[in-house]
């Protein structure tokens, strides 16, 4: 996979296992890559595979969020970060 260092600054490249951490690669291209990055990982994982894994993600933009709810014909309760941050209480009660 070619990828930019917009997603990866903090990450070595050349270091990462595209197989078996496909999640995390996803997630930091979902939320912070390019278009390029993006048409990259779907080319690689395919629609299929990255609609699986994504729906999985630990954290997704708000703006990513709603991205992948319609690309991927799915309601924000169908992914983990949703129904995570949900349980999550702010902590100041305004």
């Amino acid at each position: 996979m070619n990828l930019s260092k917009t997603a990866f600054w903090d990450v070595d490249l050349a270091r990462l296992d595209h197989e078996r951490q496909s999640r995390f690669i996803l997630e930091k291209v979902f939320n912070h890559g390019t278009w390029d990055d993006f048409l990259e990982v779907m080319r690689y994982y395919g629609f299929e595979r990255a609609r699986r894994e994504i729906v999985q993600a630990a954290y997704l933009k708000k703006k990513t969020l709603s991205f992948c709810c319609l690309l991927f014909d799915l309601n924000p309760e169908d992914f983990t970060c949703y129904t995570e941050r949900q349980l999550s209480h702010p902590h100041w009660d305004y």
